[in-house]
Parts: structure tokens; sequence; C-alpha cells
């Protein structure tokens, strides 16, 4: 990229159009959102085989330790964050000084993170009674060193919306993390395979962003002042975010020691799937859309309902149907070393059924800048979850961990729901019209599967054949009723505009690019043999 004039715009307007309306948001978020979940399941994917592979190699206290690690350095982290990448989406023209200067803030973010993690790692260790968390606290002192130096270039795909480009900027280093993990758990057994994949991976992604973006930063300051008037307030809600969802390995580390950290890891990993897979991603296309239109003064409570409708098609069912399974889902997948984390998978499965609502929600808040708001309910949420953790983890252990996490996320969702009535018109009832026919499909497929026997049961005494048997019949049932259920319920209430609608819509104008991409991938009947 040819460095253009200080005071040039950069880019041009995120939006795309003068005024965009609530249908081209919502298409625009839509696609989106297709890529980022698209990249966000490959990525899944190849972490799950990755975590079944490790499993049989690492012990449940390598993973505790690394995630322990892991968690206090995100914490620290969330002491440094200052909102640079979202200042850059939020901008009309960002300037080439914009660019720099916030390249150069990473930067001394990165090496401040770094060095607080570095002289806090004799500590932790001391803390959790583990040496070994200090050589991990070192490790990923150095992470935090790669990664300041990350091509700011790259958030232009974030802000034209480009989530194909970032789909190769994930996957591709997450394919080397998986490669060099393995291959260190094979040689040496130990939990610095974890560190060792972490590394590379980060290594590889700083490298492919310099490849993929022309743009060359330097080092300045001069907008920084710009920069801070978006960044304050998001510097303050992301740190109690971040502590409160790292406290409860804090907590159980504290309490249960590194097994039950790794035991609970393992746990809220499967049951968060429809979360970090569905609802982030799509959040994530939805801040520069809500964006778009705060600038054009365009309404968003139409838009914001059948986002919400759409995602709750695939969210509902899949976080109800995760805790339905879990028990031959652990089974299967992790061994009976994993066993405790059956009841937590079921317990967390149906809170993270309903994280849409306060997600969704907290994107818009974002985008309209109502940060505020967002620290105050981050702090709340914090203390109450703190709270919940001190007084269940003593009494039910584990179980007691997922308790706290469930009913202080169904107090957010809450929260955020009412403040989205108030602020945006949202009525309630409007709310429930987008949403009774996905609650209804997903409450008669829990009841179904739970009379048969194959939801929320115990498979101890079957071996493993019969175990994956009855996982495949209860997900082919279940998805077979939900599906039925709510055609059904659609149809007869005349086809409405809404989630339903706007899914079949989105797959109708994406099937001719699948076609293509599908005749690119596969050889044509008359083409030779190869070889």
């Amino acid at each position: 990229m040819n460095a253009p004039q200080m005071n040039a715009p950069l880019l041009p307007p995120l939006s795309g159009a003068a005024s965009p309306s609530s249908g081209d948001l919502l298409k625009r978020t839509a696609r989106g959102a297709g890529w980022v979940i698209g990249w966000r399941l490959t990525g899944r994917l190849m972490g799950l085989f990755n975590t079944l592979f490790l499993v049989r190699l690492l012990l449940p206290a390598d993973f505790g330790l690394v995630a322990l690690g892991s968690g206090f350095a995100v914490a620290i982290e969330a002491l440094s964050t200052i909102g640079v990448e979202e200042a850059l989406i939020r901008e009309t023209a960002p300037t080439r000084a914009l660019y720099d200067t916030g390249f150069t803030l990473n930067v001394l973010r990165g090496f401040a993170t770094a060095a607080i993690i570095a002289a806090t790692a004799s500590l932790l260790a001391q803390f959790f009674a583990e040496p070994r968390l200090f050589g991990i606290m070192l490790g990923l002192a150095l992470s935090a060193v790669i990664m300041a130096f990350e091509n700011i270039g790259v958030v232009d795909f974030r802000r034209d919306i480009a989530f194909d480009k970032e789909f190769v900027l994930i996957v591709v280093p997450r394919m080397v993390s998986i490669v060099v993990t393995v291959a260190s758990a094979l040689a040496f057994r130990s939990y610095w395979a974890l560190m060792a994949g972490i590394l590379a991976g980060r290594s590889f992604r700083i490298g492919l962003g310099y490849v993929m973006h022309p743009y060359r930063p330097r080092f300045t300051l001069r907008a920084w002042r710009q920069i801070a008037g978006f960044s304050f307030w998001t510097w303050a809600r992301s740190l109690p975010v971040l502590v409160r969802e790292r406290s409860n390995n804090f907590v159980i580390g504290r309490l249960l020691h590194a097994t039950g950290v790794g035991i609970y890891a393992v746990g809220e990993e499967i049951a968060d799937l429809p979360t970090s897979e569905l609802v982030q991603p799509l959040c994530r296309a939805c801040f520069a859309g809500f964006a778009a239109a705060r600038r054009a003064g365009v309404g968003v409570a139409d838009a914001y309902l059948r986002i919400i409708a759409s995602m709750a098609i695939f969210t509902l069912p899949a976080g109800i149907g995760i805790s339905l399974v879990a028990d031959p889902v652990v089974r299967l997948a992790f061994g009976s070393h994993w066993l405790a984390a059956i009841p937590l998978v079921q317990i967390l499965g149906i809170s993270g059924a309903l994280t849409i609502f306060g997600s969704v929600s907290a994107t818009l808040f974002s985008a309209h800048a109502y940060l505020k708001s967002l620290f105050h309910i981050a702090i709340g949420t914090l203390v109450l979850r703190i709270a919940l953790l001190l007084l269940l983890v003593p009494h039910h252990g584990l179980i007691g961990a997922a308790l706290a996490v469930a009913i202080s996320n169904a107090c957010e969702q809450a929260v955020y729901i009412v403040l989205t009535f108030r602020r945006f018109a949202v009525r309630g009832r409007d709310l429930l019209r987008h949403l009774w026919r996905s609650v209804l499909a997903t409450t008669l497929m829990a009841a179904v599967l739970y009379a048969t026997g194959l939801g929320w049961s115990a498979t101890a005494e079957d071996g493993r054949g019969e175990i994956a048997l009855r996982l495949v019949v209860a997900m082919l049932l279940g998805a077979g009723v939900y599906v039925v259920t709510l055609l059904a319920a659609w149809f007869s209430a005349g086809r409405p505009t809404g989630g339903e609608s706007d899914v079949l819509a989105l797959l109708r104008s994406e099937a001719p690019r699948i076609r293509a991409i599908l005749r690119r991938l596969l050889p044509s009947r008359g083409a030779p043999p190869v070889g």
C-alpha cells in the first residue's frame, strides 16, 4: 500500500452506501456472519480433533496448568486494553496517522503486558503451589510480545466486512498451531506441547498478516487523543468482563487445584460451542453494520429482532442439544478420566443457549457508544459471579461453579433485554412473536429425547459401540423433531417474516456461490483422471 497523505482519509466510509436500510444491514450482517461462522467452525473442528488426540497423551493437570496461566495472562491483558481496533472501525475516515498510532499503542501495550506477566510469574506459581507455572508464564509473556507486532492494516478486513480474508488469517495459523502441538505432544508428553502450539500459531499469524495486507505501519503517537476519545470506556468495560470470565479458573484452581481447572475447562469448552461458534461470530459481523446504521440514522429495532430470531433457530437447539447428550459425548470423546465434566456440560449447555440476547444487545450498545452502561453491567455481573463462586464451589465443587456461571449469565441476559427494550423501542411482544416457534420446537425436542431415554440419561453400562449408536439416534431424532416442529409452526402462522424466512432467503442467495465453489473444488465428469 502506498502511504497516503498524513491527514487524508485512508479508506472510504465503511457503510458503502449513504443511507443503508434495515434490510441492507441485515443482509450485510448475515453474509459477514456466514464467513465468520465458517472460519470459527473450521477452527473449532480442528481444535476438537486436536483436543481428542491430546487427551490421550496429556493429563488433566497439563490442561489445567496452561488454563491457569492463560487465564491470568488474559486478565492482565485487560488492564491495557485500549480499543484500538474498535476505534478504527467506528471512524468514518481514518487517516494514516490514526493507523500508525494504533500500531504503536499496540506495541507499547504488548511489551507492558509481557513485563507484568513475567514479573508476576513467580507470585502466581507460589499462590497455586505449582512451580511449573513459572515457565508457562514466561512463555505467555513472549507470546504477548509477538502479538504486539500484528499488522494494523488487517483491521480493514473487519471494516470492509471482508471476512473471507479473516478466514485465511485465522484458520491457517490455527492449523500450524495444531500441527506443532500434536508433534510436541508425541515427542514430549508434556504441557509444553500446548505452549509450543500457542507460540507457533501466533508467530505464523504475524507473518501472514504482513503477507495478506500491504500496509506497513510506522511508529508514531500523533493521533493518540483521537483514539483515547473512543477507548476509555472500552478499556473500562473490558477489565471486569475478562476478570469475570477468568474468575472461574482462579476460584476453582485455589479450592480444587489444577485437575479441577482442567476438567472444568474441557466441560466449558464443549458447552460453550453455540456461543463461541455462532453467537460471537455473529456479533463480530454485527458491530460494523450497527455502527454504519448509527452514522446514517437508521433504526435498528427490526434488524435487532430478526438477527436474534435467525440465530435462535440454531443456538437454542444447539445449546439444549449439547446439554441433552452430554453423557455420551464426554464418554466417547474424552474417556473415563473426564466423567466429572458431564454435569458441567449439562448445566452450561442450557446457559449457553441463552447468551445470544445479551451478546447481540451488548454489540448494539457498543456501536451506539452506550459504553458506560456496558461497564456498569459488567461490574454488577462480576461481583455476582465471584460471590456465587465463593458461595457454591466450597459446598458443591465443580457443579457449584457451573451453577454460579449459569445464574450470573441468566441475570446478565435479563438486564440486557430490559435495557434494550427501553433504549431502542423494542417491545417484548415483538420479541416473543419472533421467538415462540424456536422455543416451542426446542422444548418439544428436549421432551421427546428425555421421554425416550436418549437425553439427560447415563450410559455407564453400555459399550462404546452402543453409546455411539445412542448418540447418533439421539442427534437424528432431536434434529428431526426440531425441524418438523419449527416448519409446522411457521407454516401454521402463515409464513411470517422473521428468522425462518431470513435464513431461507440467505440460503437461496448464497446457493449460486456455493455451487460455483463446489464446481471449482470437484473435478467434472468428463475430466481425465489425474496421473
